[in-house]
């Protein structure tokens, strides 16, 4: 036996021992109830692409179904959430908008009229990591199409941000300023065909 190998973990042990308790994570009932009561909420972002470069902007959320992101300058994406739909507008072209089924997005986790985390098939890891709690989802349905693993703080319990990893692996890490809450906001601010009428796309 390789008498240093033996050994090693003996020198370790006392650091071991005087290590903190690793913190608990929130439950998910709880995560659940803050989500559901998270009626409005306005945030600026910052947001680490796949290929390592950064965009920043600005996140308003309305519950259910409603959510529009702002990204600054150059990047000018606008993503909105209504009605069901997810509209992805390209800043740096007029063409029509990619489109996709709110139910087939990560967006759904946070913007579903009925938020039960507990029960969720969807949810298929929740643990604690560096203080903060780590909730991973994925449709069991098409695991293939990627998951979104979102990140809360607690005392009080937030919401940080998220971590989206697409169907080829690659991950997009979105990271949220001090959210804002219980501010009004026009549904004329999330419509899909207003924004549509207004850059002029048939």
């Amino acid at each position: 036996m390789n008498l240093i190998a033996f050994l090693a973990p003996l020198a370790f042990a006392p650091l071991l021992l005087a290590a903190p308790l690793r913190a608990a994570e929130v439950p998910l009932a709880t995560l659940s109830a803050y989500l559901q009561g998270l009626v409005t909420a306005e945030a600026p972002f910052e947001q680490v692409n796949a290929d390592g470069t950064t965009s920043s902007g600005k996140i308003i959320l309305k519950r259910p179904g409603f959510a529009r992101f702002e990204y600054a300058k150059p990047d000018r994406t606008l993503v909105l959430a209504s009605q069901g739909i997810v509209a992805v507008f390209d800043g740096k072209t007029n063409s029509a908008p990619q489109t996709y089924q709110l139910q087939q997005t990560p967006l759904n986790l946070i913007l579903g009229r009925n938020i039960d985390l507990v029960n969720s098939r969807m949810v298929v890891d929740h643990t604690e990591f560096q203080g903060d709690t780590h909730v991973l989802a994925q449709d069991p349905a098409h695991a293939d199409l990627g998951s979104i693993e979102l990140i809360f703080g607690d005392s009080p319990v937030r919401l940080k941000g998220w971590i989206t990893t697409d169907e080829a692996g690659n991950q997009t890490s979105l990271t949220l300023g001090t959210l804002k809450t219980g501010e009004s906001y026009s549904s004329n601010l999330f419509s899909i065909d207003r924004e549509k009428a207004q850059r002029g796309i048939d």
